[in-house]
């Protein structure tokens, strides 16, 4: 996953964290807008997160930025 996309996810991650909690899940469709401007990108989030981690639908964002900052 690209450096942007990280920064970005883990921004996304914290801000739900603050927002509703440590238990909170989020999906990858989450680090994008409403509508698909940015395809390539779209399909690099959905490959790490369910060909590279095999990761449910809904996952807990501290989870996924575990993952993130460990370099996975």
């Amino acid at each position: 996953m690209r450096q942007t996309l990280r920064d970005k996810a883990i921004r996304i991650c914290d801000q739900k964290i603050a927002q509703k909690g440590d238990n909170v899940g989020l999906s990858f469709y989450a680090f994008f807008a409403n509508k698909n401007d940015d395809p390539d990108l779209l399909m690099e989030a959905a490959t790490w997160w369910i060909k590279t981690h095999g990761l449910d639908h809904f996952e807990k964002a501290h989870k996924i930025r575990t993952l993130i900052q460990s370099g996975h």
